[in-house]
């Protein structure tokens, strides 16, 4: 990454002309994990990424890995998005859990109408994107021009360093029909709530956002529909922007997770060979209980992201054999997903378990990780009974009953 290739705007806005490679960008996510450790109490403490750390994912582009090329990004493998969020998570689970809406919401703008996509991108192309997709929050009329939206959200995650946030709403559509319509804000036409304040992720900002009867124009909405996936034109190299999106958003939730929990499990094992059992002065190294344990953990952690590379190379796989995946294929890849996550909760529940009375000092990472894993573990992508059962219930003939996938 270069100088010459950043131009920065005012004291803490940054514009990367081009992200680069894929490649690149994974790098620029190991480069930054030393970094992201040294910012994690003060983040904690902030309830949000510090402005320093804003810049650094703008210069690093690593938000950009699904943008389009016309505007900079990479348009790269849902693989490599996979390892930008595992190489951040390693230095801050909240960094990375922010990470994971700057780069999915940038994903799904690319689906917007070309006019949204050069109000975001255009003058900013590293902008950064928050969002929430709770439709049953808003509300939506159709005016003339566009739309008015009103209503409150909550989970808003990096919001307070956003530059747009994604909204969705209910409103009206075709033939008197409820239809899940999704709008793109900037910054200045929602207020921020300061409402986050969590067990765990508490740097990730995610506060309330409350929108008071805001005009947004057609071009900066769209609909769900718009987001299911389509059939990439044959010789597309890069299948991205042709993946349905609701489906896959679980994978990127755990791959955030994923770095946090293999940093913990890494942490527990340095300092495992150098503790010494405090009531009997026993190197506790020795102790067979332990070498299950890691063990154990270890294995979890391997099996989460083989999984997690299983739903990427298997969704590209079927998009570029010329089709869409199924309802049972959607479903399947939530339901990995989802259970990619428990293997996560198992690791650091087993080396939070080995580890004593120590780590229930705020001073222990070991503190921090369970915590955060066990915030991570209650997102909708990674309730194990609603994805689970949504695959199971697929799986023996029964509809599909997520209407976003």
């Amino acid at each position: 990454m270069t100088k010459s290739a950043i131009a920065v705007r005012g004291e803490s806005d940054v514009v990367f002309a081009s992200a680069g490679s894929e490649e690149d960008l994974v790098q620029r996510a190991t480069a930054l994990i030393s970094t992201l450790r040294g910012r994690c109490d003060e983040t904690e403490e902030r309830r949000s990424l510090t402005l320093e750390t804003r810049r650094d994912l703008m210069e690093s582009g690593v938000h950009r890995i699904f943008q389009p090329r016309r505007f900079g990004g990479v348009e790269g493998s849902m693989r490599a998005g996979v390892d930008i969020l595992i190489e951040t998570g390693r230095g801050c689970a909240s960094t990375a859990w922010v990470l994971v809406q700057n780069m999915t919401h940038n994903w799904m703008v690319a689906e917007w109408p070309i006019e949204a996509q050069e109000a975001v991108w255009g003058q900013n192309p590293a902008a950064l994107l928050s969002g929430i997709l709770i439709p049953g929050l808003g509300k939506a009329r159709r005016v003339e021009g566009g739309y008015r939206i009103s209503g409150r959200w909550p989970f808003l995650s990096g919001v307070n360093i956003c530059d747009w946030a994604l909204f969705t709403a209910f409103t009206e559509g075709p033939a008197g029909r409820q239809e899940d319509r999704h709008f793109l804000l900037p910054r200045s036409d929602f207020e921020i709530l300061d409402t986050w304040r969590s067990v765990g992720l508490r740097g990730t900002c995610s506060n309330d956002a409350k929108v008071e009867d805001v005009f947004v124009p057609e071009h900066m909405t769209t609909t769900v529909e718009s987001l299911k996936g389509a059939v990439p034109p044959l010789g597309v190299e890069s299948v991205c922007f042709y993946v349905p999106r609701y489906a896959m958003f679980g994978v990127f939730i755990t791959a955030a997770a994923l770095g946090a929990a293999e940093a913990a499990v890494e942490t527990y094992i340095d300092g495992a060979r150098k503790r010494v059992a405090t009531s009997s002065s026993v190197g506790l190294s020795s102790f067979p209980t332990q070498h299950v344990k890691v063990s154990e953990a270890l294995a979890c952690l391997r099996a989460s992201r083989l999984m997690l590379y299983g739903v990427c190379d298997l969704a590209t796989a079927i998009l570029k054999s010329g089709r869409l995946p199924t309802d049972e294929e959607r479903t399947r890849f939530r339901s990995e997903a989802a259970f990619s996550g428990r293997l996560l909760v198992q690791a650091v529940n087993l080396v939070w378990d080995a580890g004593g009375g120590g780590v229930i000092y705020d001073a222990n990472p070991l503190s921090r990780a369970f915590r955060d894993i066990s915030t991570a573990a209650r997102h909708l992508t990674q309730n194990w009974d609603i994805n689970a059962g949504a695959h199971g219930r697929v799986v023996l003939g029964l509809p599909i009953d997520n209407p976003s996938l």
